[in-house]
């Protein structure tokens, strides 16, 4: 079994300590960070399977630590460990691209099946993307899925972790109208309920990106009441060359 590698960003040293103790039983190397300096630096300094981060810490704040790790193209899962009377704070942690929070104080067994669920998703999509070398041209669009590239026109588009993933669920079905709540399920990989508006973030984020007028997309575009769809009609948008041999193009 991988033995996971852990980042503790946590300045109470008694959770911290119990946060090691039970990752520890589920196979993980653990490491503490006590301030948001030291946080900082360790974050960067190799790979992680997991950060697990206190937003309210010395020095830089859980929530710049979280914007720092989102900034890098590496996608890295974030797990927030917030007080119950800091909602806006795990609201701009999620906007930000933390998967997921616990409220303090908390229960463990609640915290380790969280961490475990994480574990699934990253599991999963790494063994998805692994196996996975198609790139899709869309209109001028063009997503490399093994490479989680994209570009517009041959021109690079720098997406994060999270607005790559929105856009391949939403180029692979086209058309096909998703829910703010299947948006979360599908490609957060569990929901966060009350937090729709997450999705509205990202989605506007992306759009920033992608679409000539954000204001008025043509590809992502919204259905009231209901969610988002990918507009099939945006790939008749000719993208000026025809898509190369290794290319799969979704035109009708």
């Amino acid at each position: 079994m991988k033995k996971h590698h852990v980042l503790v960003i946590e300045d109470e040293y008694d959770i911290a300590q119990l946060i090691r103790l039970h990752l520890n039983d589920i196979d993980c190397e653990v490491t503490i960070a006590r301030n948001g300096h030291e946080g900082m630096r360790l974050v960067f300094a190799q790979a992680w399977d997991l950060v697990m981060l206190d937003l309210r810490l010395p020095g830089p704040d859980g929530l710049s630590i979280c914007r720092a790790i989102r900034r890098d193209q590496v996608y890295t899962p974030i797990l927030m460990l917030t007080s119950k009377s800091s909602e806006l704070d795990r609201v701009l942690g999620l906007e930000l691209g933390a998967d997921d929070y616990v409220t303090k104080p908390f229960s463990v067994s609640e915290l380790m099946a969280r961490v475990k669920a994480i574990f699934r998703r990253v599991e999963s999509l790494g063994k998805r993307y692994s196996s996975d070398t198609e790139t899709i041209a869309f209109g001028p669009l063009v997503i490399d899925a093994a490479g989680r590239e994209v570009s517009m026109l041959g021109q690079p588009i720098t997406l994060t972790a999270r607005e790559f993933d929105l856009l391949l669920h939403f180029v692979r079905h086209p058309g096909q109208v998703f829910s703010r709540a299947h948006l979360l399920d599908s490609v957060w990989g569990y929901g966060h309920e009350g937090y729709e508006h997450t999705v509205n973030s990202h989605i506007n984020r992306l759009r920033a990106k992608i679409e000539k007028n954000p204001s008025q997309p043509e590809y992502i575009v919204t259905v009231w009441g209901v969610g988002y769809k990918l507009d099939a009609r945006s790939q008749d948008i000719s993208a000026g060359t025809a898509p190369q041999n290794n290319v799969r193009a979704l035109y009708p």
